[in-house]
């Protein structure tokens, strides 16, 4: 973790160029530069996430430059020595890495791009991840233009709920936000802000306002892993999903995805008169159920407890299974606690979001926890839970504990 970054190889550059241009090249890839006439390195790029694909649309956005990525401890495992000869850079997601901010100074000093995806893991449904407030101290730190990498269809070709490439179009908007004289003199709360403002996004109303059609029948598959919730009886980890529709076993209603990535009820609910489409849209769906986690939160009554497998990655050599656990998210945070003595406490204070996955390695969905040393990938056993709504809460609770705390400091001033 601690190993200094390496220019990408002269020789190598070809090879990432051969990778990537005709995976773009196959999404007709179409890049809108804003500001980037006579922009050379060193620059801090920030790249939006929402599948592999990323990497080689940000590849292909800034050639012929090269750059080193920051890139998560388990993408390195099989590849750790390539991905070294081709400046990747390794982190833990979630943590606070001074190490890295060393890194990264080096690779500025070296005059190359810093390509990073703050977000850190794919967008859930494809709208903006919460993004650290750390960003802007870093700009400050690295005295160099700050460059944003907006991609757009990325999602929806490759969603991490179903990993299927549907074969859209791509785009991305390539844009220097702040230029080197105005991160001097812009200050790190308002450069947060425009960095927010640059990332915002949402790919299923980029869908339907470029009538992007996606046809494939299969296309809803794995669509109830996000959308866990009811919105009509509000029975929750009832859906299912299956070709084009997404319905819910407890009162049995039904909706229909269509080609343009909106949702149509089909069939109504048990006690439900009149069929209505409660959320056309489907990330209204999502954040339908961040009001009610917030809810939850607000009444102190947030809880989920599990059984778990856990499996440990301290370095890129593969996991090691470390048994059956026990995992509890409440209002304090993550208490995960194991064969033996082992136990892990991440406080929700501490923890502004959580990566996780959607039947990883086929092992099913699992949520990721990092210290400095290690990452733990944790399999909820049975029923009764989802990884989706623990990364919303987990989300909801930091915010939760932000505001007490600084209501407490107003009340103490």
């Amino acid at each position: 973790m601690k190993r200094l970054p390496r220019r990408q190889l002269t020789v190598l550059r070809p090879v990432t160029w051969l990778i990537s241009f005709p995976a773009t090249w196959s999404h007709r890839l179409k890049v809108n530069r804003t500001r980037m006439k006579g922009l050379k390195p060193p620059y801090l790029l920030l790249c939006t996430h929402h599948a592999f694909i990323d990497f080689m649309v940000t590849t292909a956005a800034i050639f012929p430059h090269r750059a080193n990525y920051v890139v998560a401890i388990d993408g390195f495992i099989g590849r750790e020595w390539l991905l070294r000869q081709v400046g990747g850079i390794c982190k833990r997601k979630f943590t606070s890495d001074l190490t890295l901010v060393r890194q990264i100074e080096r690779v500025i000093g070296n005059g190359d791009v810093l390509a990073l995806y703050p977000e850190a893991r794919y967008s859930l449904i494809g709208t903006t991840a919460v993004l650290p407030n750390s960003l802007g101290k870093l700009a400050k730190i690295l005295k160099v233009p700050v460059v944003v990498l907006n991609m757009h269809g990325n999602h929806l070709n490759s969603p991490c709920w179903n990993l299927k490439k549907r074969g859209n179009r791509l785009e991305a908007d390539l844009t220097q936000i702040l230029d080197r004289e105005e991160v001097k003199n812009t200050p790190a709360s308002e450069i947060n802000r425009k960095i927010r403002e640059a990332f915002e996004y949402d790919e299923y109303r980029w869908q339907k306002e470029n009538s992007i059609v996606i046809d494939k029948p299969w296309r809803a598959e794995g669509l109830h892993k996000v959308l866990y919730q009811c919105p009509h009886c509000l029975s929750e980890f009832q859906m299912e999903s299956h070709g084009a529709h997404l319905w819910c076993n407890s009162c049995n209603k039904v909706w229909y995805m269509n080609t343009l990535g909106e949702l149509e009820a089909i069939k109504g609910g048990t006690g439900e008169e009149e069929l209505t489409t409660e959320f056309p849209h489907i990330p209204d769906w999502y954040e339908f159920q961040r009001g009610q986690i917030r809810d939850e939160i607000a009444r102190g009554a947030y809880a989920a407890e599990v059984e778990v497998e856990i499996d440990a990655l301290p370095n890129a050599k593969g996991f090691f299974p470390l048994g059956k656990g026990r995992l509890r998210h409440d209002m304090e945070g993550f208490s995960l606690e194991g064969e033996g003595e082992f136990k892990l406490v991440i406080p929700a204070a501490e923890l502004y979001s959580v990566h996780i996955e959607y039947d990883y390695k086929g092992k099913g969905d699992c949520v990721d926890l990092n210290t400095l040393d290690d990452t733990f990938y944790i399999f909820p056993q049975g029923e009764g839970w989802s990884v989706t709504k623990m990364a919303i809460a987990t989300e909801e609770l930091f915010a939760y504990h932000l505001e007490r705390t600084i209501q407490n400091r107003a009340g103490q001033s």
